[in-house]
């Protein structure tokens, strides 16, 4: 019998997490270890891995194609173009104090697309995507330029079998002709909650009065089109973080239930105001301690609560499904499925790119709506799209639901080949996905419960957390 080759890493919670190529694990002592490292597996140590998935008899055998098809599965295909930020206008009506792109005044005018822009934009669309397409409205805060958006939205609806539209807008000043627009079942709203009232109004809306004016319209949001059209998220500081109670009774009060927590990015304005640590160690414990606040708030309450990215790297875990974050997905095609399109009318492979290009730290726009793309740039970028060949990410027990950010790396280190476990994208992914694993395999009755809602399963199964022991 032959086993495949296994990566291992210490559990924080106790243990030793092993996994494989196809995204397959188990939890095992350091005596399991030091007989997998030094070639002593017992008879009983070969029979739980073909069991488990990690060992086969004969080339193509069921165990072997098995391996092979949950190795495929997990791979990131490329795809016809499917998804597309859109920044009609960089104009807005607020100035965070920690935003990404780098905004302009509402009244600053060379902010918007023109007249050919938006046919320019449109056209490019419809030769690149497929079928259906999802479309994310930015800005600035894209609701200055509602007549943009009627035009993309009746272009889509026109030319794709399924559309869907997801406008970001700050939901500070909402005409009624936007709320309208904004009622469709296929148009969705995305807006910024920073935790609680009071750190919202710290970081965006400076005073009381439009503080309530914000709030009053998410309440209206969530009253008038029901919480699931709409989502938000807060973007928090290290330094200065709110109590995990307190965030999720704010969202629960506006009926909220799902939140995704967010630092501070390392881009646009955020980089000379705000203080960066190079150690997401903070973060980490905040986030430990949010999702245990999560957790007892599930236990008391018939609608469960989610912190989003958890949930969905557990989910990536679990079922190697979810690519549709671009940062864990593996290889990450650029301008694929996937092209921001600025105000100015050029095209970039995320919207993290045309943040770092904004700030003129490296201009990595790969072409134009006018023109069409770079295919040699992007085909340079594209070198760096997968972590297969990464010699610290071969090692890692992580890989197979982990991906590449290079574009963080630029922003903080002005390079792509730091030393993988020195990045932050790598330090942050490690404790969260220490996190997820200690979900899974948590023997605490409210931990499970929670998994079991986030997975929408009707109970978890023995496998979902396999051990030899």
């Amino acid at each position: 019998m032959r086993v495949w080759p296994l990566r291992f890493r210490n559990m924080p919670s106790g243990g030793v997490l092993f996994g494989d190529d196809s995204g397959g694990y188990f939890c095992a002592d350091a005596e399991f270890l030091s007989r997998y490292v030094h070639g002593s597996l017992t008879s009983s140590d070969f029979d739980f891995l073909y069991r488990n998935g990690q060992a086969f008899e004969n080339l193509n055998d069921l165990s072997f194609v098995g391996f092979a098809a949950r190795w495929a599965r997990r791979i990131n295909l490329p795809k016809p173009l499917g998804f597309v930020i859109l920044a009609p206008t960089l104009r807005c009506d607020m100035s965070c104090s920690y935003c990404q792109v780098s905004r302009a005044p509402e009244t600053a005018s060379a902010f918007d697309w023109s007249e050919q822009d938006t046919i320019n934009a449109l056209s490019w669309i419809d030769r690149t995507a497929g079928d259906n397409i999802k479309v994310e409205f930015q800005g600035g805060e894209c609701l200055l330029r509602l007549d943009i958006l009627e035009r993309v939205r009746d272009f889509c609806r026109s030319r794709f079998h399924i559309s869907e539209f997801v406008v970001c807008t700050n939901l500070q000043n909402v005409s009624e002709a936007a709320w309208s627009f904004l009622a469709p079942e296929d148009t969705f709203i995305s807006t910024s909650f920073d935790g609680t009232p009071a750190h919202h109004e710290l970081t965006r809306t400076r005073n009381s009065k439009e503080t309530e004016r914000f709030l009053s319209n998410l309440r209206r949001a969530t009253t008038s089109f029901g919480p699931g059209k709409v989502s938000a998220l807060p973007t928090l500081d290290p330094d200065a973080l709110p109590s995990p109670e307190d965030v999720i009774q704010s969202y629960t009060q506006y009926g909220l239930n799902s939140i995704f927590l967010r630092r501070i990015n390392h881009q646009g304005f955020a980089r000379k105001r705000f203080r960066f640590s190079e150690a997401p160690d903070r973060w980490l414990e905040y986030y430990r301690r949010f999702i245990a606040a999560v957790v007892r708030h599930n236990s008391k309450s018939e609608v469960p609560f989610e912190e989003f990215y958890i949930a969905h790297l557990i989910r990536r875990i679990l079922r190697g499904e979810g690519n549709g974050h671009v940062n864990l997905r593996n290889p990450n095609w650029l301008a694929k499925d996937y092209a921001v399109i600025d105000y100015d009318g050029r095209i970039y492979p995320s919207d993290e790119a045309r943040m770092i290009t904004r700030v003129g730290q490296i201009d990595l726009s790969i072409g134009h709506i006018h023109s069409g793309l770079d295919e040699v740039k992007l085909n340079q970028l594209q070198a760096n799209a997968s972590n297969f060949q990464d010699p610290d990410c071969q090692h890692c027990v992580f890989q197979p639901y982990c991906g590449l950010d290079v574009f963080d790396d630029l922003s903080r280190y002005g390079r792509i080949d730091v030393p993988r476990p020195q990045t932050d994208h790598c330090r942050l992914h490690q404790g969260l996905f220490d996190i997820a694993f200690e979900m899974i395999y948590s023997k605490d009755q409210s931990t499970r419960e929670t998994v079991r809602k986030w997975l929408g399963a009707a109970s978890l199964p023995s496998d979902v957390a396999p051990s030899p022991l």
